[in-house]
């Protein structure tokens, strides 16, 4: 049994792909006192962070936000829109995008898996071709709804989200897009409105650096006009009256009045960086590690180097090498937690997680972390993957 009150000296190193570490201007932000969720000045929090989540999600329509987990919001997304034996097409893209299936199944929805077959569909995004190929073929328009996952937290694959929505139209098919952008989301360059997604799915441990709590559906006026006609029972993720009463910044319920306000602090922090510059800073993150993973003679698990995720990277051990058993290593000797692989790919990969509240050094020390544990489990290395990472942060044209 692991003991509760573990401090050794010096900062964990939280190098999972989300919960990511939470910034001590949130964590301030957070321990204001508690105010009416009625009165006036929660008000004005409510209007401002629902303003400034439209930018993130780089939409005009209502975000709906949820106290409640990214699980909540995927919840949110089917009952709001389908009906009980609804056909949804989803696109098997990992471990996250299976668990969403299994809620359709458990929602009483039939959801129809598409991708290619094996370990090989977990190493690649979603192909739009399936898609249109499929949506020609339901001659009927039984299909109700497409739902895909655009960064897949287990695999560090990020899909093309416009490539989808030029394959549905392609094939003139009435079908709603809905899109997981959990682990995407004020990380990965991400469009609701221009790339016609009619409701994104989102939550706050990821790129907007909260603790979990709170998610979100961005919502197109077509869904919200056949959420009308839906059937599924929905009472505490109903979006019209939350719609509604956001129009004065409350809720009907009791929301999450502290996460809220940490909310508002994330928003500022990354506006005030500017959303473009948070997602460069992603992309050269991400390109240093991948430098180090190659350099240390590993294999990244995205085998398709287009489709690059900037949230994490996923690192496959030498075949006969428990993953699990070097991030226990790691973690043992030098207090770094790193992401486990999950499903398909448990004890045969481990995730590097270089999302939100990171920076050069602290991508360096988690890949010292990395280098020395690989180096203590005897995996004999090509090189070294600290000195190519420092190699590519440190070019000029980097900087």
């Amino acid at each position: 049994m692991p003991k509760l009150d573990f401090h050794p000296a010096g900062r964990h190193f939280l190098q999972i792909p989300g919960p990511s570490p939470v910034p001590d201007r949130i964590l301030r932000a957070m321990s204001y006192p508690t105010i009416d969720h009625r009165g006036p000045e929660f008000g004005a929090l409510g209007l401002k962070v629902l303003d400034g989540i439209k930018k993130i999600f780089k939409t005009n329509q209502p975000v709906v936000i949820y106290p409640a987990s990214g699980t909540g919001a995927w919840e949110a997304a089917l009952c709001n829109t389908l009906s009980p034996g609804d056909t949804v097409l989803m696109y098997e893209t990992g471990h996250f995008a299976t668990l969403w299936k299994k809620m359709a199944e458990n929602l009483g929805l039939k959801p129809e898996f598409l991708g290619l077959p094996g370990i090989e569909g977990w190493r690649r995004g979603v192909q739009a071709d399936m898609i249109e190929k499929r949506l020609r073929d339901d001659m009927q328009n039984a299909i109700k709804a497409v739902c895909v996952v655009h960064n897949e937290t287990s695999t560090g694959v990020t899909s093309d989200i416009a490539a989808v929505r030029r394959a549905i139209d392609a094939a003139k098919h009435p079908a709603l897009l809905l899109v997981d952008t959990i682990s995407g989301l004020a990380s990965a360059d991400y469009r609701h409105d221009e790339w016609g997604v009619d409701v994104t799915v989102s939550g706050s441990q990821k790129g907007l650096m909260l603790p979990p709590g709170i998610s979100f559906n961005a919502v197109s006026e077509k869904a919200r006009e056949v959420s009308k006609r839906a059937t599924l029972p929905r009472a505490f993720w109903e979006w019209n009256e939350i719609i509604e009463m956001n129009k004065q910044g409350y809720w009907p319920y009791t929301p999450n009045t502290n996460l809220l306000y940490g909310l508002s602090e994330a928003l500022d922090m990354i506006l005030g960086e500017g959303l473009d510059n948070v997602f460069i800073r992603h992309q050269r993150l991400a390109a240093a590690c991948r430098a180090a993973v190659t350099a240390w003679g590993l294999e990244i698990q995205c085998a398709d180097p287009a489709v690059y995720s900037p949230v994490l990277t996923g690192v496959m051990t030498p075949e006969g090498v428990d993953a699990d058993a070097v991030r226990k290593l790691i973690y043992e000797h030098f207090d770094m937690s790193l992401g486990t692989g999950l499903g398909k790919l448990k004890g045969r990969m481990f995730r590097i997680g270089h999302l939100g509240d990171c920076n050069d050094l602290t991508l360096m020390a988690a890949l010292s972390g990395c280098e020395m544990g690989l180096r203590l489990a005897g995996i004999e290395l090509k090189g070294s993957g600290v000195a190519a990472a420092m190699d590519y942060l440190t070019r000029p044209a980097r900087l």
